[in-house]
């Protein structure tokens, strides 16, 4: 009896081992599964337009670097998109604290802070160039209440309870973490603050956009609830996209 314990003792420790031989991201799965379903998923055979990397079966899309600044900035854009209309269907107050996440060059930002002026819009974005697009358009525009925030891919660096409302522009679909920075985000909501997720349409398949790169409704829905946020309504009044509309409980 001693012998086979101490022999499925020695096992054990081989086999620990040799588990702790194998490459880091092997290691990091193996141990999500034991302790149930992991969060993200890896694999190797996926679209081309995104990361292998899926979350509620949902594959996230590449990400559009700075380099995609001009495009982000293209002189047709408010025509394609209805950027007015899109804003002016925020439903904003004078006061509104506004985080605009994955702000890019500050389209939206600078479009919105008229709106907000005795409140101020964080333009926040990860990319440390788009922040310098964003100081340089701030300069230029001479408009006072925009002020650029360094988020990191997981976290909006945004204070609790600090803001009003959140707007994401085609840009929600591109998160390397999405349940980590909508965390971040809700944390960030005031009570009963809302967050506007504006995505192209996935139930299209005409409009002439990567399919990673547009979102159905159900999957929003899907992934703004797994964090707390209740959906309280959808407005299509934009010619490509969804605008839809979701509010923190007062209790988170």
């Amino acid at each position: 009896m001693v012998k086979n314990r101490q022999f499925i003792q020695h096992l054990t420790a081989i086999i620990l081992a040799i588990i702790c031989l194998l490459p880091l991201n092997a290691c990091a799965a193996a141990s999500k599964t034991a302790n149930g379903d992991p969060i993200y998923q890896q694999r190797t055979v996926h679209n081309p337009d995104g990361t292998g990397k899926f979350y509620m079966g949902r594959e996230i899309a590449q990400v559009m670097g700075y380099q995609g600044a001009g495009w982000l900035e293209r002189p047709s854009r408010g025509m394609e998109e209805k950027s007015a209309r899109l804003v002016h269907n925020l439903d904003l107050k004078p006061t509104d604290i506004v985080a605009d996440i994955g702000s890019g060059t500050g389209y939206f930002s600078f479009r919105i802070a008229p709106l907000v002026p005795e409140g101020k819009v964080l333009a926040v974005d990860a990319q440390p160039e788009m922040i310098n697009f964003i100081k340089v358009n701030k300069q230029e525009k001479n408009i006072a209440n925009v002020e650029p925030v360094l988020g990191s891919i997981d976290n909006p660096n945004l204070p609790e309870n600090s803001v009003d409302l959140v707007v994401m522009v085609d840009a929600y679909h591109e998160f390397a973490y999405p349940r980590e920075m909508m965390q971040g985000i809700v944390k960030a909501l005031k009570p009963r603050g809302r967050t506007v997720s504006i995505e192209y349409r996935g139930e299209n398949p005409l409009i002439p956009i990567k399919g990673l790169h547009k979102m159905t409704q159900k999957q929003v829905k899907k992934e703004m609830a797994a964090v707390g946020l209740v959906w309280k309504e959808t407005k299509d009044m934009l010619p490509q996209q969804h605008l839809m509309v979701f509010e923190k409980k007062s209790q988170i």
